[in-house]
């Protein structure tokens, strides 16, 4: 859709441009999910990979690693699907596979709550009508 260059929009017009709205992230903060099954499993670490903080892993030895989980690769099976994650306390990154996992804590605090593309715009447009000049599209800090 094209706009001539002299109309004005308000913030209610410019959220009707918009043709791709955003993710729903769910507040996964603190999630201990259930991994009785392989489907269950495979969608836990669906989310901890879209997950933008840390999660705990223990594994089946025993044994805990904490990090982001950066990567995944799925296979036909647990057992040749894997996370890749970069553990809190090291810079070495780690492959796990799925079926070496007995359970998952999204322990982390999710660092881009709150901070979606939709609320960008509203602040913008705030911004804008309140006559602010030179508003920049520069990103929020994370953290």
């Amino acid at each position: 859709m094209s706009i001539p260059q002299h109309t004005h929009l308000s913030a209610k017009d410019a959220d009707a441009l918009e043709v791709a709205p955003g993710t729903q992230h769910e507040n996964l903060e603190g999630w201990i999910p259930q991994l009785a099954s392989d489907e269950e499993t495979r969608a836990a670490l669906e989310k901890a990979f879209d997950y933008r903080g840390d999660v705990a892993i223990t594994l089946k030895s025993g044994k805990k690693v904490e990090g982001y989980i950066f990567d995944r690769r799925t296979g036909t099976a647990l057992s040749d699907s894997l996370v890749r994650i970069y553990p809190a306390n090291s810079n070495k990154k780690l492959n796990i596979p799925y079926s070496d996992i007995a359970a998952l804590t999204f322990s982390g605090r999710d660092t881009a709550a709150g901070k979606s593309y939709e609320a960008w715009v509203r602040k913008y447009w705030e911004k804008r009508q309140a006559g602010e000049k030179n508003i920049g599209i520069e990103a929020e800090k994370l953290d």
